[in-house]
């Protein structure tokens, strides 16, 4: 991987890191998870097979620095990291052999399963640690689902941000364009 590669996923959990602590909380008293959408951008442009699991592994640490659940952490590091692993690669299987539009569309669905892939995860874990006796289905429905949907739309509107932003900068090769014979 090259160090602007790095840099820039650097930069991108960093900025997931922020928008995690500051965002105050929307939905009974739950925040969006915002450092997914970071972290599924730098998987989407920047992250390669050599790199997807550190980046997992240093968003879940910098996910369980900013979590404001109780009992939180470990749980954060294990949604994080799992997730990162299934995006990538589903991601790679997929979406890295299209261009344009089918790619767009399909780093918004990943966007939305990713998202509701991390927040199971990330309860499940939390009850089995913490040995709550609470609804999961409950919790997925009320907390996981609005943050999944409100995630899908910031990947839907950062993602072409990105993309241009990157195009015209050099760190991301252009899709080609269509020619018209």
């Amino acid at each position: 991987m090259r160090i602007k590669n790095l840099v820039i996923i650097a930069v991108f959990l960093a900025i997931g890191a922020v928008l995690h602590a500051v965002v105050p909380p929307i939905l009974f008293g739950m925040k969006p998870d915002l450092m997914l959408v970071m972290l599924f951008l730098a998987l989407y442009f920047f992250a390669d097979k050599k790199s997807f699991l550190a980046v997992g592994l240093v968003a879940g640490i910098i996910g369980a620095l900013t979590t404001a659940m109780p009992g939180g952490q470990l749980p954060s590091i294990i949604d994080k990291f799992s997730t990162t692993v299934v995006v990538f690669l589903l991601f790679s299987l997929i979406a890295g052999r299209l261009q344009g539009l089918p790619r767009y569309i399909s780093a918004i669905i990943l966007g939305f399963l990713g998202t509701s892939f991390s927040g199971a995860v990330f309860l499940a874990s939390l009850v089995f640690i913490m040995h709550a006796q609470v609804p999961l289905a409950g919790l997925f429905l009320t907390l996981v689902l609005p943050t999944a949907a409100f995630n899908t739309v910031c990947v839907a509107v950062l993602y072409p941000i990105v993309e241009q932003i990157g195009a015209r900068s050099g760190f991301i090769k252009a899709a080609p364009k269509a020619s018209v014979h």
